[in-house]
């Protein structure tokens, strides 16, 4: 049996391990959530990859076989440095979603909406860009999103009037795009909202990319690279480490969809 440490600056990444467990449900998960420092859109390269490494380091201490970052802006800001330092695969929120959005898309033209962070260190232009020098990306940030998912205001006046008014800006920069991908983990749950704006904006259907759901698919791709020892059968466990417990039971069974069972506060 495998050991998947996943991490994220909040309880988003709990979506990823929904995901997870759902394509993978023999595999035990850790989960590190750094509840006491989020946001990460809004703070400095620096300071998200100082974070991303003390949280690599702590789910390697973990024994995880293999790491993910659920965090768009830590994947976008620390991720290729983790790549070269750490002893066991490591696996970004970005480069999923990308490839999907690449293989998905017939008019050659994709968005993009995540947090502050993660939108101006445009990663996902360069990765989209390394699968396609000839693809046009729009990316527009969308920072209320996050704060709506918490506060599960997921549908409703409130919702709609934000989502319309980010995809107004996103469909002026790009009125042919096929495909949008959710580039922050906290989308995913406003999903059938996206989907009803974006049809009514661009007056067709527009794909949505689950970064969630492509990294759970190329989890398993790692891990049969791992080696047949690490598909067993025995029962999985759920470990889910937090930096700061506040309204975590509340907020993460929203994510998690079920109830997240003992939390263990740490420090980073």
């Amino acid at each position: 049996m495998a050991r998947i440490g996943i991490f994220d600056s909040g309880v988003g990444g709990l979506t990823v391990v929904n995901a997870v467990m759902q394509r993978l449900p023999e595999q035990s998960i850790v989960y590190l959530g750094d509840t006491a420092r989020v946001p990460y859109g809004s703070k400095s390269a620096q300071t998200v990859r100082r974070y991303a490494d003390n949280a690599a380091r702590f789910l390697l201490d973990r024994g995880v076989d293999l790491l993910l970052f659920a965090c768009n802006t830590a994947s976008a800001y620390a991720i290729e440095a983790l790549e070269r330092t750490c002893p066991v695969p490591v696996l970004g929120a970005v480069e999923p979603g990308a490839r999907a959005a690449v293989r998905a898309t017939r008019t050659g033209s994709i968005g993009v909406i995540g947090t502050l962070g993660t939108i101006r260190s445009g990663a996902y232009v360069r990765a989209i860009h390394a699968k396609d020098a000839s693809l046009r990306v729009a990316l527009h940030a969308c920072p209320l999103l996050v704060p709506l998912v918490e506060e599960g205001w997921l549908e409703g006046e409130v919702p709609l009037l934000v989502a319309r008014r980010y995809l107004d800006a996103l469909h002026a920069q790009a009125p042919e795009l096929d495909v949008l991908v959710l580039g922050c983990t906290h989308y995913p749950l406003l999903r059938p909202l996206l989907l009803e704006v974006a049809r009514e904006r661009w007056g067709r259907d527009v794909m949505l990319v689950d970064s969630a759901a492509a990294m759970a698919e190329e989890t398993e791709v790692l891990l049969e690279r791992l080696g047949p020892e690490k598909r067993t059968t025995l029962p999985a466990t759920f470990t889910c480490a937090v930096t700061d417990d506040a309204r975590i039971d509340e907020i993460g069974a929203r994510f998690l969809g079920r109830s997240l069972g003992p939390i263990e506060r740490v420090d980073l």
